[in-house]
């Protein structure tokens, strides 16, 4: 064989061995960088996938369990669909390798239990789909390190205890959605559900639940109510509790408040007042404070702010170092931007009462004046000039004294006739005649201050 032959030879084996890295699957749709082999009657994943896959859709098959590293050659993954299978157990190190996965989807599957080994690795992972499986058991740690997650779904399932301990705003900060509805708690450790960062508390579902009438219940999801949670406005009449815990005595608990008159509930705040209006105008970068000053007063109030870019905001919400909400209501921000531009509105609330007022103050950022200058530095400029203009005035202000030296005397003869005389040919003497900077003071007699006449 010649060295032509064995290098096309070799060339040959390359690029048979790349093609079977990066070919499509029969059974798949390979489009740029997402591979669709949903509904393609699949019992086990691809024996291989292409390497640059972002977005796999294995959707609507009948896969049952997936192995160790079975997404090991897929380091670009970033959306995982794996929904209406038969997927009933994951093995060990099932995603290895798949640290940039965003968003998975195993709904509509057979899960029973959410052991803590399941989503090793998922550390970017912002959204986890697992409603409608069989899961029953969540351990403590199933969720744990996985600090990027926004939105977990676990809805439609046969869930009875939640480990929301587990659920901090130092292992999951961004977690903004947490929807647990459709499953059978009956009794929540609300102290541990108090004890939720303020996102997770206003994005938490938990309607379509076996949960028990008791007073501690009706006086969270009053105050979540009263502080218009979409999770608890949106799905107001499937919000139930069971009497006596007997499921067929169920009441919608927001509706029927009678049957918490017993409970050391603050009354519903059914009476408000009137509504005050200012409006503020600030440069960007200013700090500014909003009162909540209304018509209400006593030490009993609380305080809730609604503002056009952050939402609902509260003293106890922990707003950061930029916003903040003091305890007597005020709002602090303390650089502004063009964003934060709007209507705040703070609500006073007398729970004792029945009261409730509201305070709207509108809010205009500016942006600063291009070219403009600081008071200071303008004073400092106009400074600046006026110490120019003296020292010009008094260094460069031609002498008009009757006392002073003749002009023609201060100069050397060489000099000024370099200077002034206009052709070299003039005599020096009549250089002398264009030296003359000041004009000779004329006397009464006709006579000028040298003594020649005029």
């Amino acid at each position: 064989m010649t060295c032509g032959q064995s290098k096309g030879f070799f060339l040959l084996i390359f690029c048979l061995f790349h093609e079977s890295e990066q070919s499509c699957p029969s059974v798949c749709l390979c489009i740029s960088d997402t591979v669709s082999c949903s509904s393609s009657g699949l019992v086990r994943l691809p024996w291989s996938l292409p390497s640059f896959s972002v977005t796999l859709d294995l959707s609507h098959n009948y896969l049952t369990w997936l192995g160790p590293r079975s997404f090991s050659s897929l380091p670009r993954l970033e959306n995982l669909w794996m929904a209406h299978n038969q997927i009933s157990t994951l093995s060990y190190d099932v995603f290895k390798n798949l640290s940039g996965l965003r968003h998975l989807d195993l709904s509509s599957n057979k899960l029973e239990v959410l052991k803590q080994y399941y989503f090793q690795g998922l550390w970017r992972l912002e959204e986890l789909r697992l409603f409608n499986n069989k899961i029953a058991q969540v351990e403590a740690g199933a969720l744990s390190h996985m600090s990027s997650l926004k939105k977990v779904y676990i809805s439609f399932n046969q869930i009875t205890y939640f480990p929301f301990f587990s659920i901090q705003e130092h292992s999951h900060p961004f977690l903004v959605m947490l929807d647990l509805s459709s499953n059978r708690l009956t009794r929540l450790p609300w102290e541990d559900v108090k004890a939720l960062p303020g996102l997770v508390q206003r994005g938490l579902y938990l309607h379509n639940n076996s949960l028990l009438c008791d007073c501690t219940m009706y006086s969270l999801f009053w105050h979540w109510n009263l502080r218009g949670y979409n999770s608890v406005k949106d799905f107001t009449n499937e919000h139930t509790c069971n009497i006596h815990g007997d499921p067929r005595a169920s009441i919608k608990f927001l509706h029927h408040s009678r049957f918490f008159l017993n409970c050391t509930v603050e009354k519903a705040v059914t009476q408000p007042v009137t509504v005050l209006l200012s409006s503020m105008v600030v440069l960007e970068g200013d700090k500014i404070r909003l009162d909540c000053q209304t018509t209400l007063s006593g030490a009993e109030l609380s305080f809730t702010w609604l503002s056009p870019s952050r939402g609902f905001l509260a003293p106890a919400s922990g707003n950061g170092t930029l916003i903040s909400v003091f305890s007597n209501g005020t709002l602090q921000i303390e650089a502004t931007s063009v964003n934060d531009s709007g209507l705040y509105q703070c609500t006073a609330v007398d729970s004792k009462r029945g009261l409730n007022a509201t305070r709207e103050v509108n809010v205009s950022v500016l942006l600063p004046a291009a070219g403009s200058f600081n008071t200071g530095y303008t004073t400092l400029l106009g400074c600046i000039v006026t110490l120019i203009l003296i020292l010009v005035y008094v260094f460069l202000t031609p002498c008009r004294c009757r006392h002073c030296k003749e002009p023609a005397a201060a100069y050397h003869h060489s000099n000024l006739s370099s200077a002034f005389s206009s052709t070299r040919d003039k005599p020096k003497i009549e250089t002398f005649k264009h030296v003359a900077f000041m004009e000779p003071m004329i006397s009464e007699e006709g006579k000028n201050e040298w003594g020649t006449e005029s």
